[in-house]
């Protein structure tokens, strides 16, 4: 088939060990995909073969192939990039050293394809943040790593959905460490990243953003914990100062029980659970984006699913919107860009 102008985008596929496999190639068994994008996966596909002799038979018909390098993506196939061998160890439903390391060569060579060849799209599929540590890859997570290697001056980790849209102050972090991460330069940067990334990605302009206080009850006048007044709404203050329309701080549990969530355009948290058992209490088949990168990149909201893996149990829902959204972004940001350079050219 001749080859078209369909993006490229990059998936990398995770623990092997996971249900990764299982949720790329349920996605791409809806072969409608094929018409938005040519996807290519970080893996190997005598693995996913493996994987697919554990699901539906239909799923037998996605069309898949190997290539060498990103533009040799072909349209209408799901082709992969070896990044391990064929007879790779699978324990399906288990943690292993060699799943860590599978995972990690997946996204090494990914990154290295994004920088030599320019691809800006990229989904991850869930890694174990504990198996796939080495000297070479020593972070909490996909983010955290992405900020890294590409050498971004600021990320912020964004839950997406229809229903709701969650950022974090702080990531990874160990609860107790939480309020070391918490300050008011910090708060700033995350709110003016937020408010941007709305705008520049979701087409969200003079975005309604809630911030959440870090104690109970906010604090209750500084009884409870004096962050709020030290820290979170001198930063709030200063962020409307700029033109963002921020607000709080608000108790985390009166303003998700209350539904008062659903008046604003997107929630500042300030801790990763703070803000993620409210979003998947809503929407488990949510999206993962990092702003902030000079790549777009999302992946599913969860994680390897050991529990169900090999079981074709697993819904790629999730996954499926993240491929689907990042697709929405980058669509987004090149009508932009069109209108903008329109624009300067009736300027001269």
């Amino acid at each position: 088939m001749e080859n078209t102008k369909l993006p490229v985008i990059l998936i990398t596929a995770g623990d092997p060990n996971g249900i990764g496999y299982e949720v790329i190639l349920k996605t791409f068994a809806d072969t409608h995909i094929f018409e938005l994008c040519r996807p290519v996966v970080y893996g190997n596909m005598a693995v996913a073969q493996k994987h697919l002799q554990t699901l539906d038979t239909n799923l037998v018909e996605v069309p898949m192939t190997v290539i060498n390098n990103p533009t040799e993506a072909q349209e209408g196939k799901l082709c992969f990039i070896n990044c391990y061998d064929d007879n790779l160890r699978l324990d399906i439903g288990q943690s292993t050293k060699e799943g860590g390391q599978a995972s990690y060569l997946s996204l090494q060579r990914a990154v290295q394809d994004i920088k030599q060849y320019g691809i800006k799209l990229l989904v991850t599929a869930p890694i174990n943040k504990e198996n796939i540590q080495s000297e070479q890859f020593h972070y909490s997570g996909h983010t955290e790593f992405l900020t890294d290697v590409f050498q971004a001056n600021n990320s912020l980790m964004m839950m997406a959905s229809q229903q709701m849209i969650v950022a974090l102050v702080s990531n990874h972090v160990p609860l107790s460490k939480v309020p070391l991460h918490i300050n008011e330069e910090r708060i700033l940067s995350k709110l003016k990243l937020l408010n941007r990334s709305l705008e520049l990605n979701f087409r969200r302009k003079k975005s309604r953003i809630a911030v959440l206080a870090l104690n109970p009850h906010a604090g209750d006048n500084d009884l409870l914990g004096t962050e709020e007044s030290q820290i979170i709404k001198p930063a709030i203050k200063r962020a409307i100062e700029e033109g963002i329309n921020a607000f709080g701080p608000y108790s985390a549990d009166g303003f998700f029980g209350s539904g008062h969530y659903r008046h604003f355009d997107a929630i500042l948290a300030m801790y990763h659970d703070q803000g993620l058992i409210a979003f998947k209490a809503v929407d488990m088949d949510g999206v993962n984006f990092t702003a902030g990168l000079p790549i777009i990149r999302t992946s599913p909201d969860h994680g390897t699913a050991y529990e169900i893996a090999g079981k074709n149990e697993a819904c790629c829902l999730s996954f499926k919107h993240a491929t689907l959204m990042a697709l929405d972004i980058c669509r987004i940001r090149m009508e932009e860009e069109k209108l903008r350079r329109g624009a300067m050219k009736n300027e001269e």
